[in-house]
């Protein structure tokens, strides 16, 4: 396990297996991906069951990718400071009470209160988690195969959410998808209580409250300008939530640079590894996040597909996350992440670019080779990002930089639906496949400046 002290325990006896703590933390990973491909299957049925449009839709998903990104950043200083056994237990708990929540929601504007509160169990649970697995895997070429572990298992979620969510919304409806959450909950929880440790960070830093409101608030405020521009901005409060954006900016600015313990330590990002790690990051989840949302309004809108059928068609663009994820964690174990991010952005791009040929009457054989060069391209890509951020930080930040990284990813991916939804327009209107095809050249270009910036930045 290396020279270094081995954290805290709340139970005596001896560590556990650092293999049964990954398996618990990868089945809250699981979790969070999970449902993030299986309300997107459900999303035209939600839309018609309570009458909502396009952007009532966006924030389905926006709801809980906000809370999801804007608390982040908080619950993995607080698990620095607190604990992250606790605040993950505390996460999966708040994340399965928001799910019945979600499925007895009566209207649109509830829903999306319980996707806030779904967002804020996720924000607990997920930085904790790999904080965990990094404190597990002290060695850094295992820490990467863990971390490569832990994206392929969680990944497999991709995949899954698709297949059970199609099942779910044709033969039950729409709220099952967030029932089932329920005794994934139940059976993550128990285990997690039993076996992992319980670890705190030496010194005394203390939560910066100010901070995470004030990033919580401007997140919002950029994906309410994205969302109602698409809309057209008729009412005005595109261009005020742009105005409160930039004043939020402002603040938190102000704010990290005289905080004591900053929620955004200005030192981390003058590390090149770890902030080229987590602009790539950002850049991977708005270009596929908001690509994936307007993909599931063309299978459904346009080519008429059931949420099942599409489910299944998507399965080529999420299965090769689930196979490439550990190998390419042990491949950038062995090489350093540099390389394996290239690969993965620039492979990722060729896939998305392949979209611009999709149109109302393509057949699916013609769409299957960028679903899979896509995915290929996310697998190899994932790990890399994640590895090369907590490679760069001292380990007793490890929560701090799980947090940055994941709220980076979630940030981008909240950007990137209401934006890509914006592009592409309604799904029913007669410019919606141009506009899919705009997003997909969009996405493509985000990755290979991407891969540009990554080639021009020093080691």
């Amino acid at each position: 396990m290396g020279p270094r002290e081995p954290p805290r325990s709340t139970k005596p006896g001896g560590a556990p297996s650092p293999r049964l703590v990954l398996v618990a933390m990868c089945a809250g990973y699981f979790l969070v991906l999970l449902d993030v491909t299986i309300v997107n299957v459900a999303l035209p049925r939600i839309g018609v069951g309570l009458g909502t449009g396009v952007s009532g839709l966006q924030w389905v998903v926006d709801g809980y990718a906000i809370a999801l990104a804007g608390l982040m950043l908080g619950a993995g200083t607080f698990g620095d400071i607190r604990g992250h056994r606790r605040v993950v237990l505390w996460g999966l708990v708040l994340f399965g009470a928001a799910s019945l929540g979600c499925g007895l929601a009566p209207t649109i504007g509830v829903l999306v209160a319980f996707r806030v509160l779904q967002g804020a169990g996720a924000a607990l649970l997920l930085p904790g988690s790999l904080a965990v697995i990094s404190n597990a895997f002290p060695d850094p070429g295992a820490r990467a195969r863990a971390i490569g572990l832990w994206a392929g298992i969680g990944s497999a979620a991709l995949p899954a959410g698709p297949l059970l969510g199609g099942a779910l919304v044709s033969g039950i409806g729409w709220r099952a998808v967030f029932y089932v959450n329920v005794p994934i909950v139940l059976a993550a929880v128990v285990p997690a209580r039993r076996i992992v440790r319980e670890s705190t960070a030496a010194g005394t830093r203390r939560l910066d409250v100010a901070g995470a409101l004030l990033g919580a608030g401007l997140l919002a405020c950029v994906t309410v300008a994205f969302i109602e521009a698409g809309r057209g901005g008729r009412s005005g409060l595109a261009a005020a939530a742009g105005v409160a954006a930039a004043g939020l900016l402002a603040g938190l600015a102000a704010v990290e640079r005289r905080a004591p313990d900053p929620m955004l330590p200005p030192a981390l990002f003058r590390r090149p590894g770890f902030s080229v790690a987590n602009a790539i990051a950002g850049t991977m989840n708005l270009a596929s996040l908001g690509l994936i949302f307007v993909l599931s309004l063309y299978l459904q809108g346009v080519q008429g597909r059931s949420p099942f059928a599409a489910g299944v068609a998507v399965l080529p663009l999420f299965a090769p996350l689930v196979v490439l994820a550990p190998l390419a964690g042990r491949a950038t174990a062995r090489l350093g992440p540099r390389r394996p991010m290239a690969c993965g952005l620039l492979v990722a791009a060729g896939g998305v670019a392949l979209l611009v040929l999709a149109g109302a009457g393509t057949s699916y054989w013609s769409l299957l080779p960028a679903l899979v060069l896509w995915g290929a391209g996310l697998g190899i890509l994932t790990p890399a990002v994640v590895a090369a951020a907590l490679a760069a930080v001292p380990s007793d930040r490890a929560g701090l930089a799980s947090a940055v990284n994941n709220t980076a990813r979630q940030a981008g991916g909240a950007i990137g639906i209401a934006a890509f939804g914006a592009i592409a327009g309604p799904p029913a209107g007669a410019g919606f496949v141009a506009g899919f095809h705009a997003a997909a050249l969009v996405a493509a270009g985000l990755f290979v400046a991407a891969a540009g910036a990554l080639a021009h930045t020093r080691r």
